[in-house]
């Protein structure tokens, strides 16, 4: 088999989201908005955690991380789709798809893993109150949100560098609006089912993992929780495992439905794909304050310029 580097091809073209070409303009200005609502969104829960004082815990810590990857996430993506859509400025340079792909799945494999540490976070806060405390120090905090990071890091790296070591010799045309691994095997002209086996069983082994240990933190929560005598306590409770599992879900559906189907690409998965890289990063910020009671009173507190302490 030829190794990457003997390869023809110095650029992809990204086809982009099928649309008539009337609805180009109206298609660039809607994501437009999508994404700097995204950005001003999570900019603003960064923003809301780092100075009030009273959200200094780990809960709202790796949300300041999570809020970050949908910023980094969203600005991987949607800038060059903004460009197909107005300029219709669809070629992307070989090395900018490789730093695309890597960096998608960078974000995203890290994303994976800190929704699996904030289920521990929940699991240790509500099931183990007295401990919480001295187990979730700063320090192990820091620890644990690195180690994310990390592992998004070596995750990724596999995954590019076991997919662009294949040849590509001809096509070039990416019936895509971003680079990705279903949609860049397509191209490759050599055998790929190695290449679909090792992604279905690395991305399918780690989604599954991390699902199911979110699932196991979740058990416990609920038994926790129906524990509390308290009415309030009990609301509460539930408000805030609510929101983290309603974004968990809204992230692992579209993704097992692109990545848990391998050899297979349908016009569907486009659509699929926009909601997870595009609508996903959006809701996230909105999930989160609309069902948190503390993060809505430190947004007024921060609009209102009262009770706010310097880190």
């Amino acid at each position: 088999m030829q190794s990457g580097n003997q390869t023809s091809v110095s650029h992809f073209i990204l086809v982009g989201l099928h649309h008539p070409p009337q609805l180009g303009v109206p298609l660039f200005l809607a994501f437009l908005v999508i994404y700097l609502l995204t950005v001003s969104g999570n900019g603003l829960i960064i923003l809301t955690v780092l100075v009030d004082i009273r959200l200094h815990r780990p809960m709202y810590w790796f949300l300041c991380h999570l809020s970050f990857l949908d910023m980094t996430i969203s600005s991987a993506i949607v800038p060059k789709m903004l460009a197909g859509f107005l300029l219709d400025s669809r070629v992307i340079s070989f090395g900018g798809c490789v730093i695309q792909l890597f960096s998608f799945h960078f974000l995203g494999c890290t994303e994976c893993f800190l929704y699996t540490l904030m289920a521990y976070d929940r699991f240790l806060a509500i099931c183990k109150p007295l401990h919480y405390a001295t187990i979730m120090t700063r320090s192990i905090c820091n620890c644990l949100a690195l180690g994310t990071w990390v592992g998004g890091t070596i995750h990724s790296l596999f995954q590019t560098s076991f997919l662009f070591r294949l040849p590509f010799c001809g096509p070039n045309r990416v019936d895509y609006f971003f680079c990705d691994i279903p949609a860049i095997l397509s191209l490759v002209c050599a055998d790929t089912t190695i290449n679909e086996l090792v992604t279905f069983v690395d991305i399918g082994f780690l989604a599954l993992t991390c699902f199911m240990l979110i699932l196991t933190s979740y058990g416990y929560i609920v038994a926790a929780i129906l524990r509390i005598r308290s009415a309030d306590g009990r609301r509460n409770a539930f408000s805030t495992c609510a929101a983290h599992l309603t974004v968990v879900i809204v992230y692992y559906v579209p993704c097992t439905f692109i990545y848990l189907r391998p050899g297979s690409q349908e016009p569907l998965d486009g659509v699929v794909a926009v909601f997870y890289t595009v609508i996903t990063p959006l809701l996230n910020p909105i999930i989160y304050t609309l069902r948190n009671k503390e993060m809505k009173a430190a947004l007024r507190r921060l609009g209102g310029l009262k009770e706010v302490q310097p880190c």
